[in-house]
């Protein structure tokens, strides 16, 4: 008898417990592999260093990290369209989305910290929680509904990089 919940449990208490160069190394293999869902030369390790501890709590295999950062390391991130139409679905959504594009473009700070207050005050303007107000800003920076912390996420995504995606979302918009 061989338990593989328990095994699972072990292993991810084991990549926690990893620091961020331990996971790099340990996760190389997957993180550098021909398959990767990005294109390998793409790959940065300083950028994933930025991101391991906020991946490596949501990791049970080290093959779970790739899947988990791969929006930074993707030249265009398809966007699925499920995740968008529920992600813009009202009015406030969409307004909530141009406001965070407008706080951003003239954020000075680009930090996760800055990031986080400048869409903080974009939904209490819209009268919505920031767990909504991420929403489209997530389905447009990273493709999809769920991911890594946000704000980290930008950050470590650059300004540039996550100007352009949320530009490029933008046009997407009603």
């Amino acid at each position: 008898f061989f338990d593989l919940k328990k095994l699972a449990a072990f292993n991810g208490e084991y990549i926690r417990a990893m620091t961020p160069a331990e996971f790099l190394e340990a996760g190389r293999p997957w993180l550098t592999a021909a398959d990767a869902p990005y294109p390998v030369d793409r790959f940065d390790e300083g950028v994933f260093l930025a991101m391991a501890p906020h991946i490596q709590p949501r990791c049970v295999t080290l093959a779970d990290a790739p899947g988990l950062v791969d929006f930074l390391f993707q030249p265009e991130v398809a966007v699925d369209a499920e995740a968008w139409a529920k992600a813009t679905g009202t009015p406030e959504a969409v307004a909530v989305f141009r406001g965070a594009l407008a706080a951003y473009e003239g954020l000075g700070d680009w930090s996760a910290d800055a990031l986080k207050a400048g869409l903080e005050a974009v939904g209490e303007a819209n009268g919505l929680k920031l767990g909504k107000a991420q929403a489209p800003v997530r389905v447009a920076v990273t493709g999809r509904t769920v991911g890594p912390p946000l704000f980290e996420s930008l950050e470590c995504l650059g300004r540039d990089e996550t100007l352009r995606r949320l530009r490029l979302a933008a046009a997407l918009l009603p």
